[in-house]
């Protein structure tokens, strides 16, 4: 039996289709006690994973010289928004080679 036919997943209209490379915004919703507040996170796609209700996204951002990387669930209510910033061209499908550059070196050309 496979776990895609028990959970019905709605995907995001907020959501548009990723690819690594492309430079996004993605707002999530974060609860910090009774408050709830929204949180924006700007980085480089490094991985997109594709596998029914399970699909994810991993974001890089380089802040004061520390990498930093968040995986996102792509059909989760806590994520808002994604925006595309820029897309970016690449020739991989995961681009963890950026992990050891710096923040200049690790740059990416943009799509014509």
């Amino acid at each position: 039996m496979d776990t895609s036919s028990l959970t019905e997943v709605k995907p995001n209209p907020d959501i548009p289709v990723l690819s690594p490379g492309d430079t996004v915004k993605v707002s999530t919703k974060v609860v910090e006690g009774d408050k709830e507040r929204t949180q924006v996170f700007q980085g480089v796609v490094i991985k997109v994973r594709n596998s029914g209700a399970g699909s994810s996204f991993t974001v890089r951002r380089v802040t004061y010289g520390v990498g930093v990387e968040r995986t996102f669930p792509l059909y989760s209510p806590r994520v808002e928004k994604v925006e595309i910033v820029r897309h970016g061209k690449t020739r991989r499908a995961k681009l963890y080679y950026l992990r050891g550059r710096s923040a200049k070196a690790s740059r990416i050309k943009e799509k014509r």
